[in-house]
């Protein structure tokens, strides 16, 4: 993630009608419009992960993924970049098929790195009142959770949670740096670190969420979604770590 995506003064109002200032339907629109992409891209990754591990020999290639420390650094590093130009590509003016192709890239990208932890994930068994559960589906359910209860906050309240895009760039700033000093071995990341992460990914979705209903333009669906898709993905992603942390082994 952009730091300088977190920032209060942010380049969605350039030139259009921000829904916020939409007739009713249009904003109504544009809020459906969002959600749906914002679904149709968490289908897309799942389709895409359950391709993965139809068609892959992960068990070859995961373990020397992780037996490899710069494999890992060149995957993330990857997925950084190409995030990147996919979320550059979703706020463009350019052409719809340019923004739809950023959201598409963003998913393919994200499922690429999302597909060893699920591969680690799929070793564990989370206990839970006495019968075990897949340790994806429970973190699954969690972020599910979370998202519904942040995404009526802002929607009851109708609140601008613009303030926190300051406080959410220096805290990517630290994250990120952190986990490059992980890489080098500088630095353990344990379970402390993914609930802080999790805190982070939360202030995210709120807002993102506010800026669906106070900064995007009505035609920016696509970059909308894309947004919120990343903030939902970064939860899914520690709360599945924290989720493993507790489970046992199969």
């Amino acid at each position: 993630m952009n730091p300088a995506d977190y920032q209060a003064n942010t380049p969605y109002a350039r030139l259009g009608t921000l829904a916020a200032d939409a007739p009713a339907d249009l904003r109504t629109a544009f809020i459906r419009r969002t959600y749906v992409h914002l679904m149709a891209a968490v289908y897309g990754l799942v389709a895409l992960e359950f391709l993965y591990f139809q068609t892959l020999p992960l068990d070859n290639w995961v373990p020397n993924l992780f037996s490899q420390r710069w494999g890992w650094l060149v995957l993330f590093g990857g997925y950084v970049l190409i995030s990147k130009i996919a979320e550059h590509w979703a706020m463009t003016d350019a052409s719809v098929g340019k923004q739809y192709a950023g959201l598409f890239t963003y998913v393919f990208a994200f499922s690429v790195i999302l597909c060893p932890l699920l591969w680690i994930a799929n070793l564990y068994a989370t206990p839970i009142g006495g019968h075990t559960y897949s340790p994806i589906l429970v973190a699954a359910g969690a972020t599910l959770a979370v998202f519904g209860v942040l995404t009526a906050t802002v929607f009851l309240t109708g609140k601008d949670f613009s303030f926190l895009g300051p406080i959410l760039g220096i805290a990517s700033l630290l994250a990120m740096g952190a986990i490059g000093l992980s890489f080098f071995g500088l630095l353990n990341l344990g379970t402390g670190f993914c609930m802080l992460m999790v805190v982070f990914a939360a202030g995210a979705i709120l807002y993102d969420t506010s800026n669906v209903l106070h900064r995007y333009r009505t035609e920016q669906h696509v970059a909308a979604a894309l947004a919120l898709f990343a903030s939902v993905g970064l939860l899914f992603w520690y709360i599945l770590q924290i989720v493993i942390s507790m489970s046992n082994r199969r």
